[in-house]
């Protein structure tokens, strides 16, 4: 039930910022769902299918398809709430990475998988959708910019492995993973942490 739970508020945070998004670029309704949709269940349906978990989950479960509708019309409804856009869909975006990514981990987990396959998992799972997201609204996607996203993802990951290791709860351990990658994306861009750059001027 607890890890129920975090799915369904990850896809809610991806949905969300789908919606903003797509609503950004001024795409139609159809378009604002198709967003949401593959920013929300995109990086899932590709850990399930390299898993081979298939059908994939949301084609098994319809809670996650009535969960990205339910949250594209409420945000629609309430856009002029969600102040400062770009604040709002950075938020989400961040929230949904954490999530997601412990969620990606716990799948790798149930099918029996390394450490450190776990945690390229739950680092597709955050990850790919939103770079889905952006392909489809012509941007370059944010995993591939200087701005660190995939990292906390990472470092989220094998931080919940060694609390894994404490004597905790394991409920514990996994929040603490889900706070670290967004505790780490909100300093890395509050204070404008960036990779290396490899190019030269």
């Amino acid at each position: 039930m607890f890890y129920t739970i975090i799915d369904i508020l990850g896809t809610i945070a991806f949905a969300i910022s789908g919606v903003l998004v797509a609503m950004e670029k001024r795409l139609d309704l159809f378009g604002v769902i198709i967003i949401a949709f593959v920013t929300s269940i995109g990086g899932g349906t590709l850990r399930d299918l390299l898993i081979g978990n298939t059908p994939v989950v949301w084609m098994r479960d319809a809670t996650y398809v009535i969960t990205i509708i339910a949250s594209v019309v409420l945000t629609i409804l309430f856009v002029k709430q969600l102040k400062y856009l770009r604040k709002s869909l950075f938020l989400f975006d961040t929230i949904g990475i954490g999530l997601f990514t412990m969620i990606g981990i716990e799948k790798g987990l149930e099918a029996g998988l390394l450490p450190i396959i776990c945690i390229a998992l739950g680092t597709i799972t955050a990850s790919f959708g939103g770079v889905i997201r952006d392909i489809l609204c012509n941007e370059i996607p944010v995993i591939f910019r200087k701005e660190i996203y995939a990292t906390p993802c990472i470092l989220g990951g094998l931080s919940y492995f060694l609390l894994e290791q404490l004597p905790i709860v394991d409920a514990y351990a996994y929040v603490g993973g889900i706070l670290i990658v967004v505790g780490l994306r909100l300093l890395a861009v509050k204070f404008a942490i960036q990779l290396p750059n490899i190019y030269r001027k």
